[in-house]
């Protein structure tokens, strides 16, 4: 079959920069995938994304789809001919239907009888009919939250449509896309090349447009181009780095066609303000890069890409600085302003604001989760005074005039401020450590007094909110407590703090006198718990070792790793499976015999078969090995040394009858099965692991 290059471009105005890659790769996908649920044969996907561009390129698409074998069962060969054999009814109509006559078809043996087949081949539809409506279903189906119209055209996008490109090898397929008419005519940069540009073949397009239009079209290359640039500018104009952001990166290359780094100089009294609010202030409201030195000092330089390459770059840098001045000049002022006044001054100020309805305001919650911080701290060997008083501090930055401006610093600016008024170094540090980690894989709390606000302030709303009825559901979590759970048990398991979860939760529940709900706090716990889940499926463990241990329903989450990763390392071993599959099997037993009411004392006397009386041995032997290693949460060595057990077990089960007749035997040998599955239930509960076949 033979096969072209295709090309789709979309011409717009400028796309919305942080949705310009999403756009792209959703755009992509919708091409691949239409393709694929068409059945025509393709080669790489190449995505292109600029500014006023979404543009897809399909190497080696097949002219047409592949021809199908078509075949459609009619009635039985018994009810489509009469005693005469001529066709019936059944037949006829089917014939009919198909429009052909009963003579085109054809019968089939089937085991059930005969039957009337129609038979065909459905030839394959040209890509250039295809393609039109495929591009329109992609475009369709687009993330585009609100779509907008323009014009008197009834046609809805992101942003209006100026021209579409659709070729397919150097043939324009002309069906109407978006209510234009495709070409094979781009525009090139709006200012270094404002007219049309033809590209004779899809493998011209970027081409076409670098070299004559000043349009970058791969993202990919674009980004890699700005990356390289900012760095060498940095470095070979100040010796120093730029410091390159990978979502600010995503952005400024969204912003730019033909992207032209340049330097320029803020004044050295700026730095005076902490670098996060200078860098906030040039990052969210100029898309600059910020420049450090070979020690990490930041320097008063920025780096601009401007989207156009100037005869006067000069002039250009010198807008830039004009516009950041008053922006830093803004910073300067409030974190002057908020320093006239300590944080602790602020406290009452956060009674008008409201966390929850129900729940109280932000002076309501800072309360109780001082108070609970206090019992964690003193939990983990931390100072639950510290802990108390950041805890009183730790919302105040809220209200200054810094945090106000630029919400992104809270926290941090608590930090410097609380420096500024003379706190305890642990206590200013929790003022920015409370809300570690922001994100999967960000840094933890490296205080203690950090940990124990961090994990107050999350449980302080996971136990309040569950407490009024209103947990997340579905996709809805508005206070992010999916979040908050995961970030509770990072901290605890990484930081390796002994706190167990209903404790802490019990303790929460404690500071409110308006919860609703019945057990808030186990409620929580098996909430949290089920967070691990996910957690450990991330790691590449697998969903039955977390459901082993979940099984035995651990709440301290240092304990529950611990056993996680025991059980992960037993399944290794040869001998789990038959292991897993002798703990199933005595698990069964001792449910249908009385489960909880079996002992596990065994009479040593009662014991006859040489399998049983070796098992028993060898029971009594672990039981004297791995007890010390339960008490020190050692589970890896207890589960390894268990898993000797194998041999005995297997001859036990071969050789031995379990329900003997005389019951003195029978539930002695209950009890030694009972005591043999304590041991292993004392890590999780391994008869849910994957056994041999």
């Amino acid at each position: 079959m033979a096969t072209q290059d295709f090309l789709v471009e979309l011409g717009t105005e400028e796309l919305p920069p942080k949705a310009l890659k999403p756009l792209s790769d959703a755009f992509t996908r919708g091409i691949s995938q239409g393709l694929t649920d068409a059945g025509i044969a393709f080669g790489a996907v190449e995505t292109f994304a600029a500014p006023r561009r979404l543009a897809v390129r399909v190497r080696d698409l097949a002219d047409a789809q592949p021809d199908k074998s078509v075949e459609k069962r009619g009635p039985a060969v018994k009810a489509a001919f009469d005693d005469a054999g001529n066709p019936t009814r059944a037949l006829t109509g089917f014939a009919t239907s198909l429009g052909v006559t009963p003579d085109q078809l054809d019968t089939m043996e089937t085991d059930k009888g005969a039957w009337v087949v129609y038979r065909t081949v459905e030839q394959g539809k040209p890509t250039v009919e295809l393609m039109p409506e495929l591009v329109e279903q992609s475009l369709a189906a687009l993330p585009i939250p609100k779509r907008m119209r323009w014009g008197a055209h009834r046609t809805e996008f992101v942003r209006p449509v100026h021209w579409v490109v659709l070729l397919y090898g150097n043939k324009v397929i002309d069906s109407p896309i978006m209510g234009l008419t495709p070409g094979n005519k781009t525009r090139g940069h709006r200012f270094h090349c404002p007219k049309t540009l033809i590209v004779p073949t899809p493998d011209d397009y970027e081409v076409v447009l670098k070299q004559e239009g000043f349009v970058l079209a791969d993202f990919a290359e674009r980004r890699e181009q700005i990356r390289a640039g900012v760095a060498e500018l940095a470095e070979r104009e100040a010796g120093g780095k730029a410091v390159i952001d990978e979502d600010l990166l995503d952005e400024v290359t969204a912003l730019n066609e033909w992207p032209v780094p340049l330097m320029g100089r803020f004044e050295d009294r700026f730095l005076e303000v902490p670098a996060e609010a200078l860098i906030s202030s040039m990052k969210e409201h100029q898309k600059y890069f910020h420049v450090v030195a070979a020690d990490g000092e930041m320097l008063p330089l920025f780096i601009t890409v401007a989207n156009i390459d100037s005869k006067d770059p000069a002039q250009v840098i010198s807008g830039n600085e004009k516009v950041i001045r008053p922006r830093l000049s803004d910073a300067a002022f409030f974190y002057e302003t908020d320093r006239k006044s300590r944080l602790e001054d602020r406290i009452d100020r956060l009674k008008p604001i409201v966390f929850q309805e129900k729940l109280g305001s932000i002076y309501d919650k800072s309360v109780r989760v001082a108070a609970l911080a206090s019992k964690i701290a003193d939990a983990i060997g931390s100072d639950p005074a510290l802990a108390e008083r950041a805890a009183m501090l730790a919302k105040t930055d809220l209200v200054t005039e810094m945090v106000l401006e630029f919400t992104d610093l809270q926290g941090i600016m608590g930090q410097y401020y609380a420096s500024h008024d003379g706190e305890a170094a642990d206590v200013a540090k929790a003022l920015n450590e409370q809300y570690m980690p922001r994100f999967a894989g960000d840094d933890l709390p490296t205080t203690l007094t950090g940990c124990a606000i961090a994990i107050a302030d999350r449980l302080d709303s996971l136990v309040g909110l569950f407490g009024i009825n209103q947990p997340p559901s579905g996709t809805r979590d508005p206070f992010a407590l999916r979040r908050a759970s995961l970030g509770v048990l990072r901290i605890i398991i990484e930081r390796e703090l002994p706190l167990d979860l209903q404790t802490c939760c019990e303790w929460a529940a404690e500071n409110f006198t308006v919860l609703t709900e019945s057990d808030t706090a186990a409620t929580v716990v098996d909430y949290m718990l089920e967070r691990f889940r996910a957690h450990y499926e991330e790691l590449g463990i697998g969903a039955e070792v977390y459901l082993a241990v979940h099984a035995r329903r651990p709440t301290r989450p240092l304990d529950f790793d611990r056993r996680v990763k025991a059980v992960e390392a037993f399944r290794q071993l040869p001998e789990a499976q038959a292991l897993a599959g002798a703990n199933k099997r005595v698990s069964n037993i001792l449910t249908k015999q009385g489960g909880d009411d079996i002992g596990e004392s065994v009479d040593t006397g009662l014991l006859q078969d040489a399998a049983e009386k070796a098992l028993a041995e060898q029971v009594a032997h672990q039981a004297e090995q791995v007890l010390p290693l339960f008490e020190q949460g050692d589970y890896a060595s207890a589960l390894r040394s268990l898993a000797s057990l194998r041999e005995p077990v297997d001859n036990f089960f071969d050789q031995v009858m379990v329900m003997a007749e005389d019951d003195a035997t029978r539930n002695n040998r209950l009890a030694l099965l009972n005591r043999l599955r304590n041991l292993f239930l004392r890590v999780a509960d391994i008869s849910l692991l994957p056994t041999a076949g």
